[in-house]
């Protein structure tokens, strides 16, 4: 593995973790962990989850912190 986030991360554990205020934390925290690991461009794959809400919301904040997809 070569970097991940979650809301299981300690880090993120503080409130409500099901919305899209958590969803948009993980998107930052895995565009900051994939670039230390000299990752800038991925794939984004939604796994057939309309792009929208949590989704939606994690893949900007992975955007807008450097990630290309």
């Amino acid at each position: 593995m070569i970097a991940q986030a979650s809301t299981l991360d300690s880090s993120l554990r503080s409130g409500a973790t099901g919305n899209a205020d958590s969803a948009t934390s993980v998107g930052q925290m895995i565009a900051e962990r994939a670039k230390a690991a000299g990752i800038t461009k991925v794939a984004f794959d939604r796994s057939g989850f309309k792009y929208h809400g949590r989704v939606k919301a994690l893949a900007e904040a992975a955007r807008e912190n450097g990630l290309e997809f």
